[in-house]
């Protein structure tokens, strides 16, 4: 089967951070796996930003070793690396001074009438000065959009400051904020399963669910980013957005259309049902974590402490909620969100467990029934599993198995499957919203997030240490055990 790919728009995208870890390891291979695709025109331009001066030249041998070191890029034929290193053009721009602006603004004018799309691949104190340089020097044009990594602040303060400064030069139609866990294939999926098939939307409440994991688990550490992790912690940096979007897409009632505004006015609606965690109920609803030396499948690996180089903090590397959402649909069934470095196994997927039959006509001969349950993953293996019981094969009477109808998309479809940041940058450029977060979905997920480091701050209790490789402390595993159930490891 072969994918159909649509052309988008001319267009010129500058990257801010152009020589940094997200465009070497992300951006430009995304860009260049549209181009290879086809799905690039021929007039588009590529223009690298940051402030370290250096010809055009060795820009586009920076961004070859990058197209070459990323995953999946093998057997390309040198010349359509060259074709694709052509687009690349390079400015040193200084994002807190005048420096290099006039000289971004020149090579711009020639492309006036295409779509401009300034992608911020930078750390958010340098949002506001870009964006204000962006209007001082008159770069927005009718077809111009900003593209905003995460983190869109640290707290619901900050968060509003960062909306009101790219606010001041964009439009909110213009502002595109990236949340990459939205471009992956299965999330997508996720709403096509609900609003395609005529199967789940009449169980998808609380009559027929007993209760929704949400699990996004990394095996390796800080991985060189310690300093800025120990800022935000696996709150900040997983629940607030990637975590919360998930939760949104599952528990969302169903938009009048795809349109960008009606699927973000039905997110934002679950984030404002949330119920509160608080100081008054956060110890009994959340728990932290922080990883010990400990061994990976690569060997012995050494604390998070270590790893920081200091010999105390109060950094979550682990989190687990209980969340629950005050509506008619959801009304009773637990949402349990986990989030961690140096666990088990990297895996990220949601678990919808359907509740057990009311009675069985089975004998104990037959074993026992295990609840139907929907296990869509994320990473790695792309898929939907949906666990059901059957009949054993075979003549000896009435044994039940539970089984899964597997469905991977690699293996079903037979063709790569995209990176999300391909799927997102070509959105950007077509004007399509839907998959981005809007100003209120960030400061209404930050709403709700604020008071559990709030009440965190207070109680002043430490992470609980566990070690690494494993599943996180044990008081994650109570958590969800009090309520009589169980994580899913094994789906």
């Amino acid at each position: 089967m072969v994918a159909r790919v649509v052309t988008v728009d001319p267009f010129d995208i500058v990257v801010f951070g152009a020589t940094g870890d997200l465009a070497r390891r992300k951006l430009l291979p995304a860009l260049f796996e549209r181009d290879l695709a086809g799905q690039i025109p021929a007039e588009a331009r590529i223009i690298g930003v940051s402030r370290r001066p250096m010809p055009a030249a060795d820009f586009r041998r920076f961004a070859g070793d990058a197209v070459d070191a990323s995953d999946g890029i093998e057997d390309v034929e040198p010349a359509r690396v060259a074709a694709f290193l052509d687009r690349l053009d390079y400015v040193a721009v200084d994002a807190v001074s005048d420096d290099g602006w006039a000289e971004l603004a020149a090579l711009l004018a020639t492309g006036a009438h295409r779509v401009r799309v300034f992608y911020l691949a930078v750390g958010p104190d340098l949002f506001d000065p870009i964006c204000s340089r962006i209007g001082a020097h008159q770069l927005v044009t009718e077809k111009t959009r900003v593209v905003v990594e995460k983190p869109v602040g640290k707290d619901l303060a900050s968060a509003r400051e960062v909306n009101a400064a790219v606010g001041k030069v964009f439009r909110e139609e213009a502002v595109f904020r990236i949340d990459h866990y939205l471009g992956k294939e299965t999330v997508q999926n996720l709403m096509a399963l609900r609003f395609a098939n005529a199967l789940f939307e009449p169980v998808w409440n609380n009559a027929h669910i007993d209760h929704v994991q949400i699990t996004v688990a990394e095996s390796i550490g800080t991985a060189g980013r310690a300093g800025y992790y120990d800022t935000a912690g696996a709150l900040r940096d997983m629940v607030q957005n990637h975590i919360l979007q998930l939760l949104c897409l599952v528990a969302m009632e169903p938009p009048v259309t795809l349109d960008a505004d009606a699927v973000r006015d039905e997110k934002l609606k679950v984030l404002k049902a949330l119920e509160p965690i608080n100081e008054a109920n956060a110890a009994q609803l959340t728990v932290r974590g922080q990883y010990r030396a400990g061994a990976s499948a690569g060997g012995a690996v050494p604390g998070y402490l270590e790893e920081l180089g200091s010999g105390a903090s109060e950094t979550e590397t682990f989190v687990a909620l209980k969340a629950e959402i005050s509506n008619w649909r959801w009304a009773g069934v637990p949402f349990y969100l986990r989030t961690g470095k140096r666990l088990a196994s990297r895996v990220s997927e949601i678990v919808v467990a359907f509740r057990p039959i009311p009675h069985s006509v089975f004998d104990s001969h037959a074993g026992p029934i295990m609840a139907n349950r929907l296990v869509i993953r994320l990473q790695p293996d792309e898929g939907v599993k949906l666990w059901l019981m059957i009949k054993d094969p075979g003549p000896g009477g009435m044994r039940l198995q539970h089984v899964p109808l597997d469905m991977s998309f690699a293996s079903v479809f037979g063709v790569r499957n995209p990176d999300a940041y391909e799927r997102l940058i070509m959105d950007v450029i077509r004007g399509n919203q839907t998959l981005f977060m809007r100003r209120d979905e960030v400061e209404a997920a930050w709403q709700w997030v604020g008071p559990i480091l709030d009440a965190w701050r207070t109680t002043h209790e430490a992470p609980r240490p566990y070690t690494a490789g494993t599943w996180g402390p044990s008081a994650a595993i109570a958590l969800i055990e009090r309520d009589g159930r169980t994580w899913t490891d094994d789906a």
